[in-house]
Formats: structure tokens, sequence, C-alpha cells
């Protein structure tokens, strides 16, 4: 019997060759492949990218750079900053990058996130944030960027719902911890309006008043 997420993935824009691609390397060749968007989630940032038409973004946690390449489809002419703590990777995200996306800006960024945003964010303008990095560290995240993003601007956290993890009381490891605390944070957060898309593993959009 077809599942939900198959008739949604049948019923949506296709996916991109190369990311269809991407995505079967990814699980080929990396270890936790769930970490990679996939094709219904990816078809939103497209989406959402559109609507926001940004000319500046950043995205912390490139991976094997899927999401990467969804802003850049749908954004071709933005400048694109993306952090990736693993620099094992560097040389071919940089390659693909160059091949699946040679008119668009991406910049790779190799090193801690957290330790990253106060140069990146001092040196730069971002209309939209993408956090996808260490869940742990969210709540950092959130503090670093809202003081300096525009009214108008958007920021965009994968996992916020961590395979439902946040609604166990006997979940106490970091990472749930670190998700809680980010959402706890956001929904009591004025300054922002917010909504999580029950989508995968929860997708929440913020957008700064």
């Amino acid at each position: 019997m077809m599942t939900e997420e198959d008739y949604i993935a049948a019923h949506i824009s296709a996916e991109p060759p190369a990311l269809r691609r991407l995505y079967r390397d990814t699980h080929l060749r990396r270890l936790y492949p769930r970490m990679c968007t996939d094709h219904i989630q990816g078809r939103i940032l497209v989406m959402l990218t559109r609507m926001i038409a940004p000319s500046a973004i950043l995205e912390l946690g490139t991976f094997t750079g899927y999401s990467t390449l969804c802003f850049a489809e749908a954004a071709p002419r933005a400048r694109i900053d993306t952090v990736e703590i693993d620099a094992d990777y560097a040389d071919e995200l940089r390659e693909l990058f160059a091949t699946a996306a040679p008119d668009t800006r991406i910049t790779l960024h190799t090193g801690d996130a957290e330790e990253l945003l106060p140069s990146l964010l001092a040196d730069n303008s971002y209309d939209m944030v993408f956090i996808d990095a260490n869940k742990r560290r969210y709540p950092q995240y959130y503090e670093a960027l809202i003081g300096s993003m525009r009214p108008g601007s958007y920021i965009l956290a994968d996992n916020t719902l961590w395979t439902d993890k946040v609604l166990d009381p006997t979940a106490h490891d970091p990472q749930t911890e670190g998700i809680r605390a980010f959402n706890d944070m956001v929904a009591a957060d004025r300054r922002v309006e917010k909504v999580i898309l029950p989508v995968r593993d929860g997708l929440t959009l913020i957008r700064i008043k």
C-alpha cells in the first residue's frame, strides 16, 4: 500500500536528477545518511526560498550539500555561505557546487558554526538562515542570529521535532534538550513570528518582525 510520503512525492515537483543522484550517493557512502534532506523537504526549501527571494543565505550544516543546492536552484543570483564542521569533505563539496551550481556564488566555510558565526555576521547581512548543525547548540545559534538580522528576514530551523523525542518526557539526551530549549526560546520570543511544520523531522519557520 502506498504511504502518505510516497503519495506526496508522486504529486509534487519532481526531484532534479542531480539531487536524486546526490541523495542516493549519500546513502551509499556516508554515515548517518538520514541527515540528508530528501525530495519532499527539498521541494519545500526550494518553494520557501523562491517566496522569500533572499539575496544572501547562510546555511549552518552543509553535510553533503543537498539543501545547499536547493537554495542555489531557487535563488541562483544569491550569495550563499554554508558552514560544515567536517573538513574531510571540503574538496568534494566545492567540486559539487562548482559542477552543479556554477553560476551561484556558494562559499564553503569549514569549522564550528558557533565559532564562525560572529565573523560571518559581522561581515555580511543575511535575508535567510537555515539552521541544521549541532542540535545541542541551536539556542546559541539563535541568540547570535536574532540580534543581527533585519526585520523581514527569515530563519529556518530543521529537526525541531527531533523524531518526536521533544514530546518524550524520558528523553534527556543533549540533542533533545538543545532542541527543546530552542523551541521554548523561539515560542517565547515576541520579536518573531513562528510556525512549526510537521514535515519529516520538523521544520520551524521564523520571521523577524
